[in-house]
C-alpha cells in the first residue's frame, strides 16, 4: 500500500508513516486507494477477523507476524468474548467501542499502535507526542506504558477534563510515560505539537540526543487505520446502515467512510457535536471556520474547534477518491493555506456536492445533552455517557433511525468516565458497577503533576530528550 501527504504528495509505507506520525510537508498521510482493497463481508465473523483484513488491506507491508501481534494485543486488552459488542436500545443499534483499559474507544488503536511503532523504529528510541482533550492520553499511556525504547509525553488542559480521565492520566508511575497539564485548551495543544514535530531545531536536537519524535494522535495512520476494523465488523453483522459519531478530532467519522471505500454499505454519516460546533457547520455548509468561540462542556473529548482529520477528507474529496494525488494534494494545500492565512477555508463546488451527497449533523448543547441521557434511559434502560448522548440526540433530531435501515451509533466512552454529569444527568448515582481498571483510582497516589503554560510546552518536551 502506497501512503502519500496531503499537501505535497511525499510517498511513505506504512511503516514509514507509522514512524513520521506527521509528514513533513506538515500535511498527514493518506492511502492511495486503487479499488483493489475492498473486504469481504462475508468472511468477517470477529473482530479478529475484521482487523485482520482491514490490515491486510492497508497495512499490507508491515510483516504478516506484526499484523498478527498487532490483534493479538488488541484482544488481550479487550478480553470479552465479544469485544466490540453491537446493543440494541431505543431502536438504535449501539457499538461499545469501550470496553478497554481506559473505558474508551482510543484504547482500540493504542492497543495495537505500540506494536507497529516498535517494528518502525527498527529499534530506534521514539518519544511520542500527544495532544489530548480527555482521552487520548489517559490511552496512549496505558498503551506505551513499559514498552521498549519509546517515552510518551501527553499534552492536556489544566481545566476542563472529567475527574476519572484527569486521574486516569496523573496515576500512572511507568517511568516512560508522562502527562503533563497544560494552562490551555486541547487546540493550544495540538497546535503546538504539530509546531513541534515541524521545528527543524527541535527535531536535530532530538536526533542529536538519538530520539526521533513521533505521535499517539490520530494525526498518525496507526490510529486511524486500526478504528476501520470495528465498522467492518458492523457492516459483517448488519449490512447496510447509517452511522451517528459523536465528532471532535473527526478521526473516527473518517474512520466509518474508509470502511464505507473497503467495501461497508454505510449509507449517512452523522456528525454530531456539542455547542464547539466546529465540524457540525462544515458538513451542513462546506465552509470550516474554527471561529473565536470555546467551550468547556459536559462533553469534553469533543472540545475541540481545530480537527486535524479534516485535511485527510479534504484530500479525499478533491481528487484523491479517484486516484488524481496532484489535484487532491494542490488543493488540500491551498485549502489549508487559507485557514492558516485567513481562519477558515470553503470547498468547492464538486467537493461540497461530495461531501452532501454523505454526510449530515447537527449540535446537542449540554442542556440536551443530559436530557438525552435521561430520555435515553427511561426510554430505552441504557445508560449512556455524554458524548454518546450527544449522538443519539443529534441523530434523533435528523430523523434517524430511518425505517428499514439501522442506525449504528458510536458509543465513545463508558459513563462510568463522567460521574459528575451523571450524577447531574440522573439526580442519583446510576453508576454502581465500574468496570475493575475505575474501581481503585482514587486511591491511587497522583505521580504527574507538572503544570505548564502553553509556552512551556517546547521546553518540557526538550526536556525528555
Amino acid at each position: 500500500m502506497k501512503f502519500v501527504s496531503t499537501r505535497k504528495g511525499l510517498s511513505a509505507t506504512g511503516p514509514e508513516s507509522v514512524f513520521q506520525g506527521l509528514a513533513p510537508d506538515g500535511g498527514l498521510y493518506v492511502p492511495v486507494l486503487t479499488g483493489a482493497e475492498k473486504i469481504d463481508l462475508a468472511s468477517v465473523r470477529t473482530l479478529r477477523d475484521a482487523e485482520e483484513a482491514v490490515l491486510a488491506a492497508l497495512f499490507g507491508d508491515f510483516p504478516a507476524d506484526v499484523r498478527t501481534a498487532a490483534v493479538d494485543r488488541l484482544l488481550s486488552r479487550f478480553p470479552a468474548a465479544d469485544p466490540i459488542p453491537l446493543v440494541a436500545a431505543d431502536g438504535m443499534q449501539i457499538l461499545e467501542l469501550f470496553h478497554g483499559k481506559t473505558g474508551a474507544f482510543k484504547d482500540v488503536a493504542l492497543s495495537m499502535l505500540p506494536v507497529f511503532m516498535r517494528h518502525a523504529a527498527g529499534g530506534r528510541r521514539v518519544l511520542i507526542l500527544t495532544a489530548t482533550s480527555g482521552d487520548t492520553g489517559s490511552a496512549a499511556m496505558q498503551g506505551f506504558a513499559g514498552v521498549a525504547g519509546t517515552e510518551v509525553a501527553v499534552f492536556f488542559p489544566n481545566v476542563g477534563t472529567s475527574k476519572i480521565q484527569r486521574l486516569q492520566m496523573t496515576t500512572p508511575a511507568e517511568p516512560n510515560v508522562h502527562a503533563i497539564a497544560i494552562r490551555g485548551n486541547f487546540d493550544d495543544a495540538q497546535a503546538a505539537v504539530k509546531r513541534i514535530f515541524a521545528d527543524a531545531a527541535i527535531n536535530a536536537a532530538a536526533a542529536a540526543k538519538g530520539v526521533t519524535l513521533s505521535s499517539a494522535n490520530s494525526i498518525n495512520t496507526g490510529r486511524l487505520i486500526p478504528q476501520i476494523g470495528y465498522y467492518i465488523l458492523a457492516a459483517a453483522r448488519l449490512g447496510a446502515f447509517d452511522v451517528v459519531v459523536p465528532s471532535g478530532n473527526f478521526g473516527n467519522i473518517l474512520a466509518a467512510y474508509y470502511a464505507k471505500l473497503l467495501g461497508a454499505p454505510i449509507g449517512t454519516f452523522i456528525c454530531a457535536s456539542n455547542v464547539n460546533d466546529v465540524l457540525a457547520r462544515f458538513v451542513k455548509t462546506g465552509v470550516y471556520d474554527p471561529g473565536e468561540t470555546f467551550t468547556i462542556t459536559n462533553s469534553p473529548s469533543m472540545d475541540i474547534r481545530r480537527s486535524s482529520n479534516v485535511e485527510r477528507f479534504l484530500w479525499l474529496l478533491n481528487g484523491g477518491l479517484e486516484g488524481r494525488i496532484d489535484a487532491a494534494c494542490a488543493e488540500t494545500a491551498r485549502l489549508m493555506a487559507d485557514l492558516a492565512e485567513k481562519g477558515r477555508y470553503e470547498l468547492n463546488d464538486a467537493a461540497r456536492a461530495r461531501l452532501f451527497a454523505d454526510f449530515d449533523g447537527g449540535v446537542a448543547t449540554p442542556e440536551e445533552t443530559e436530557a438525552e441521557m435521561r430520555r435515553m434511559r427511561a426510554a430505552g434502560g441504557y445508560t449512556l455517557d455524554p458524548h454518546t448522548a450527544v449522538a443519539t440526540a443529534v441523530a434523533r433530531r435528523l430523523g434517524f433511525p430511518q425505517a428499514g435501515r439501522p442506525l449504528v451509533v458510536a458509543a465513545t466512552a463508558t459513563p462510568y468516565k463522567f460521574p459528575e454529569t451523571c450524577a447531574r444527568a440522573f439526580g442519583e448515582d446510576v453508576l454502581t458497577d465500574p468496570p475493575p481498571a475505575f474501581r481503585d483510582l482514587e486511591r491511587l497516589p497522583v505521580v504527574q503533576t507538572q503544570v505548564v503554560d502553553v509556552d512551556g510546552i517546547d521546553a518540557a518536551v526538550t526536556a525528555l530528550f
